[in-house]
Order: structure tokens, then sequence, then C-alpha cells
């Protein structure tokens, strides 16, 4: 569970950062806010060349240079991992930074997919100074990789 600045549950009491614009129930693309909710995390996104496969609960695979995920509510696309090059807009996940060196993907509008609902929304590394996401909760990396090998499976955000 999100509470007040921490992530709670297996255990563990993590800082976490969230989206610059708070937490809301109306989630939009570019709203830079973290929607509320359970989320459950369906799978495990890591960069190969800088860490091992993580320990956990759900599905995990290695990304490549190629790897993004469409932001571009117009696109068929819209809310799924792609392959570059690609036309639509969408958020590389091979970065220089280290934020997405481990990516819990969400469930946040998935199934079905909504148009501008909001994309990418993701349990990520927090920057060093945890300071606001696009709309994602962040972790410190071994917080994050605590809470993988302690079985984290769901989010819970509450409004």
């Amino acid at each position: 569970m999100l509470r007040a600045g921490f992530v709670e549950g297996t255990g563990l009491r993590c800082r976490a950062a969230i989206g610059e614009a708070g937490i809301t129930k109306h989630k939009q693309e570019g709203d830079r806010a973290t929607p509320a909710g359970t989320h459950v995390l369906t799978r495990i996104l890591y960069r190969a060349n800088r860490l091992r496969p993580p320990a956990c609960a759900v599905p995990v695979e290695p990304i490549a240079s190629h790897d993004a995920w469409c932001d571009d509510p117009a696109a068929r696309e819209y809310n799924r991992m792609i392959r570059l090059p690609h036309a639509a807009r969408h958020e590389s996940l091979w970065r220089q930074d280290q934020i997405y060196d481990v990516i819990g993907v969400l469930d946040w509008n998935m199934a079905p997919v909504i148009p501008g609902r909001g994309s990418a929304i993701f349990l990520h590394v927090a920057r060093p100074d945890f300071s606001p996401t696009q709309g994602c909760v962040a972790l410190a990396l071994p917080d994050l990789l605590a809470c993988l090998r302690a079985g984290l499976t769901a989010l819970v955000i509450p409004a």
C-alpha cells in the first residue's frame, strides 16, 4: 500500500516518489498524477547490461535499446510496449539514467485500453533526490528489488 510517501507491505516500508500532481481518481494522459486504485504488477522489465534478472513472483524480461512504450492516445499501440523506430509518440525504455533499470509494469488502463486515460504507469527506480514522477511510483533500487524478492504483486494507492 502507498501511504504518506512510503510503500508498505510484504514486511517492508520503503520511501516512494509519486506523480508531481499527486494522486487522482480521474487519470488522464499527461496530467502528471498517479492513479488511485489497486494496480497489479503484470511483469518486470530490466536492463540486463546493468543488473541480473530480479527475483520476483511475476514474469521477468530484459529490455533492449529498441524498446519503448507508446503514449500516443491516437495510436493503436497506445499504452503498449513497442519497438523502435516507431512513428507514434513514445517514451524510450532504454534510458541513460537508471530510473528504468527495473520497471514494474502495472495493469493501469490495460484491459481494455482507453485512449487518453493514461499510459506507462510503472513501478520504477527513484531518482536519487526522490523528485516526483510523471505519474509512476518510484522506489530506491535496493528497496524495489527487496519488495520484488518479498513477493510484491500489486500496489494499493488510496485516493
